[in-house]
């Protein structure tokens, strides 16, 4: 039998969906964490994903951004969005939330811990020291840290570090046992739609799903359709667990001459370029504000050494994806937007 709510409880649990809450349940120890996505009475759920790195830097033994590069980009950042997405618990993590703190910038942050598959004896301890720091992240900037997403693509097939789901749901249970913030993993549509992913799902206290339009083979003119569609479908599949876009966006370039199966050129059959960009995030603030979807953007900046870096073409999609060049110029197509977005009442 189906048991109606009170009418103070219904009314309470619309007031928290209309204030951005995602509602707590009582699935996990202690109860669903809520997330909140509003802040002193503003909606934050336009997010951004978030990464310092300017050209000849990178995570992978390149010289990391300097204090004040990594301030002056989340200066840049923090003129249009309050919410911000990173992959990992490394030095440059600790660096961004520290400024964000002692700076007093108006930034909420999911935060990452990269977990990846263990297959070498070396594998487990990567993986304790990522969701260790994770913890100390987020028991240290208690403020800064809105979440912690345990995991990032690490369960769908494709995933060049998948890890074994019981791996995963290790991590997310130590994790959560040791901060107050909501625990979430990250991944791909592919993955959410599957029976398997359920097991994940009862787990964490929200779903960050990944979904583009374009690595799908969609026309920009119908990208946003699609990922709406997308989401829907997830939120039917995944009832009572809340989720939110972790990952979308529109590449301005790409290498059309990688047509091998699975690979950019094979898969992206839509425009990239700086118009195509516009029309997509056209598309995607209106149905942001309208749905009021919690969604990050990928990505803030174009990225050099993502793709294999110098090892692959410089139109490789992957260090395509920003709405700000390299040098932290706004797109053509970033800079419409924010004509028409940002300097308006909202």
């Amino acid at each position: 039998m189906r048991h109606q709510l009170p009418s103070l409880a219904r009314l309470a649990l619309l007031l928290a969906l209309c204030a951005g809450i995602l509602p707590a349940a009582e699935t996990l120890a202690g109860g669903r964490r809520a997330v909140s996505f509003e802040v002193n009475g503003q909606w934050i759920g336009e997010g951004v994903s978030f990464s310092p790195y300017r050209d000849g830097q990178g995570p992978d033994g390149q010289p990391l951004p300097t204090r004040a590069e990594i301030a002056a980009d989340l200066q840049l950042v923090s003129r249009y969005w309050k919410l911000i997405r990173m992959y990992d618990s490394t030095g440059v993590t600790e660096e961004t939330l520290r400024i964000i703190r002692d700076e007093h910038l108006p930034l909420k942050v999911i935060v990452g811990a990269w977990i990846a598959g263990e297959k070498k004896p070396a594998d487990p301890e990567k993986n304790r020291t990522e969701a260790a720091n994770a913890i100390r992240l987020a028991n240290t900037y208690p403020d800064q840290v809105l979440a912690v997403s345990v995991g990032n693509e690490a369960c769908v097939w494709w995933s060049d570090h998948r890890a074994d789901p019981a791996v995963v749901i290790r991590h997310i249970r130590a994790v959560r046992a040791a901060i107050r913030q909501p625990v979430a993993i990250a991944d791909d549509y592919d993955f959410w739609e599957k029976p398997e992913s359920r097991s994940i799902a009862a787990e964490v206290d929200f779903i960050i799903l990944h979904a583009y339009a374009l690595w799908h083979g969609r026309p920009v003119d119908h990208a946003v359709d699609w990922l709406a569609h997308i989401y829907d479908q997830a939120v039917q599949f995944h009832a009572g667990t809340p989720i939110i876009i972790g990952e979308t966006g529109w590449a301005t370039q790409h290498d059309a001459t990688r047509t091998q199966q699975g690979q950019e050129g094979d898969l992206m059959k839509g425009e990239t370029s700086e118009a195509a960009q516009l029309d997509y995030l056209r598309q995607h603030y209106r149905w942001v504000r309208s749905r009021r979807v919690p969604t990050f953007l990928f990505e803030a900046f174009d990225e050099n050494w993502k793709g294999d870096g110098a090892k692959s073409s410089p139109a490789a999609a992957e260090k395509h994806w920003g709405v700000f060049d390299t040098q932290r110029r706004p797109k053509s197509s970033f800079a419409a937007i924010i004509r028409e977005f940002y300097q308006q009442p909202r």
